[in-house]
């Protein structure tokens, strides 16, 4: 029997995590994968399930989404203005980007047509409670298209983004005319 001297092994880079993550490994003789990887199998299916529901209900709602490219994790969504507000006749575009633990955890949601309003900044970000502190995985991409839809003509002056439009909300006049003017004067806010 040949006896072998012990070879020193650099573990200068590797993490704490990862040592144990290794002699877990060789504990149960499993292999070790370098990095975590995600099973992102589930989260696909789900966003599948929910685009083939909004393309089959939500066309009548005036909200639509879908895949922009090749990744079903980036969305492009649009959404009309409700009728009788102040948006009313107007289209918006939004992203979606959806997290790998999506639905445990929102999606990052952002105004991509310029829109002047309360809870909306100049970068297109939204101040929504479901898309914060209060989102559930029972939502879906059609719950948070309709949720924003309906805030453009319920805003929360409360909480404002956009302290402008908040202290204009309650003069409808000269609010609709700057809706108006963001909307026509800048299409596409820059990302």
């Amino acid at each position: 029997m040949e006896v072998r001297p012990n070879q020193a092994v650099d573990n200068s880079s590797t993490s704490p995590q990862q040592h144990r993550r290794r002699a877990a490994a060789a504990a149960s003789k499993q292999p070790v994968s370098a990095t975590n990887a995600v099973d992102t199998t589930s989260v696909t299916q789900r966003l599948q399930k929910e685009l083939m529901a909004l393309m089959m209900s939500s066309g009548d709602l005036g909200v639509s989404a879908f895949p922009e490219g090749e990744s079903i994790f980036t969305w492009i969504g649009t959404i009309k203005g409700g009728e009788g507000t102040m948006y009313e006749g107007l289209s918006y575009k939004l992203s979606l980007r959806f997290p790998l633990d999506y639905p445990f955890k929102p999606p990052q949601v952002k105004f991509e047509t310029m829109c002047f309003h309360p809870n909306v900044d100049q970068f297109g970000n939204i101040c929504l409670d479901i898309l914060q502190d209060k989102w559930s995985s029972a939502y879906d991409c059609r719950t948070i298209l309709l949720s924003v839809q309906s805030l453009l003509g319920e805003p929360n002056p409360e909480s404002p983004l956009n302290t402008y439009a908040a202290a204009l909300w309650n003069n409808k006049e000269d609010y609709r005319k700057m809706v108006q003017e963001q909307y026509f004067g800048g299409k596409t806010l820059e990302s």
